[in-house]
Formats: C-alpha cells, structure tokens, sequence
C-alpha cells in the first residue's frame, strides 16, 4: 500500500464520520427547537471535530490492519518452510 493509499484511508474514513456527525447534529439541532444558524454552526463544529477524530481512528486503523498483515505473513511463511522440511 503507497502513502496517497494510507492516506486515502484514513481520509475516507474521516470524511464519512464528519458527514455522519453533521447529519446527526442537524436532525438533532431541527427536533430540539433550535433556530437554524445555530442548528448549523453547531452541526458544522461537529463535523470539524469528528473529521479530526476520524483521521485519528483512521491512522490507528490501518496501522493495526498493516501490523496484523505483517504477522499473518510472517506465521505463512514459517509454516511453509516448516513443511518444506518435513518433507525433506
């Protein structure tokens, strides 16, 4: 996986929580009565904080999946060579 990869990932995955957050807040902002620059200046903090977050979550993500990868690979590759030598 290149970097613009990684990157895309935790992007992606940011981007995706945001909208959710600002969707959230909005419904939230309209049912409790509030008026509407207040509804969308607090939806539109939201979704700045959880995009922030979510980069966060992203970065940890695909660092475990990359680890998790890593040690699959390696436990693939010792039960091969285990039985390359049985064999022999």
């Amino acid at each position: 996986m290149s970097k613009a990869d990684e990157s895309l990932f935790s992007r992606r995955l940011a981007a995706a929580l945001a909208l959710i957050a600002f969707a959230l807040a909005l419904v939230a902002g309209l049912e409790a009565g509030n008026t509407f620059s207040t509804t969308v200046t607090r939806a539109l903090i939201a979704m700045v904080a959880t995009f922030a977050i979510g980069l966060i979550i992203g970065a940890m993500a695909r660092r475990m999946l990359e680890e998790n990868q890593v040690q699959a690979e390696k436990k693939l590759k010792d039960s091969l060579s285990e039985i390359s030598t049985e064999g022999r």
